[in-house]
């Protein structure tokens, strides 16, 4: 079985969530503390994820077009949570309690999407058994985002360009140690057996 299990960066009130992004949206993001200039368009898709390890595979540690900048955004755990209790899977599962009617119904209206895919390892390799989960905000939880959950803004490409150079070097204890410390993130009653 497939362990849907969040693993996240948190404390008892933020959580901290990853984007890649070129240069000029990074540089307005760190500067504002938010997403509010051009480039970032707030009509499209944002996607957030709270898997480091996920981000360094899905942007190439920083080195893939468009993705050369690795932002850390701490954002509210209420934020995070009303995400969570507003989304709906971007995938129909039949093992879920719904109908393929119902989801897409509730994919249409739902203004955040949810993606499971397989956790990465230090090397980049899928881990079969753990999910990381990505949100997809829309609409009203883009607006949400960046006008009432937005803590901090921090640029951490060159912590992730320095792991990846240890790792490059077979210094894989060293890597491993700077990795962030992502624990079970605890999700409250109701919202766990959703998805």
């Amino acid at each position: 079985m497939k362990e849907k299990v969040i693993r996240a960066l948190y404390d008892e009130d933020t959580i901290t969530v990853y984007q890649a992004y070129n240069k000029t949206i990074a540089n307005h993001a760190i500067a504002s503390q938010t997403f509010v200039c051009p480039p970032f368009k707030k009509e499209r898709m944002t996607w957030i994820k709270p898997s480091f390890l996920w981000m360094m595979y899905r942007s190439g540690w920083a080195t893939k077009e468009n993705q050369e900048y690795i932002l850390a955004i701490k954002i509210k755990r209420e934020g995070f949570e009303w995400a969570l209790e507003n989304s709906c899977l971007s995938h129909f599962d039949n093992a879920g309690n719904t109908t393929f009617e119902d989801w897409k119904t509730k994919l249409q209206i739902s203004p955040v999407r949810i993606q499971w895919d397989p956790e990465r390892d230090i090397f980049m390799q899928a881990l079969p058994q753990q999910r990381a989960i990505q949100m997809g905000l829309s609409g009203i939880a883009v607006e949400k985002y960046i006008d009432e959950w937005i803590v901090s803004v921090e640029d951490i490409t060159a912590y992730s360009q320095n792991i990846r150079q240890l790792i490059k070097a077979d210094k894989i204890d060293q890597a491993k140690d700077l990795l962030p410390v992502e624990r079970h993130y605890p999700l409250p009653d109701g919202i766990g057996s959703m998805h």
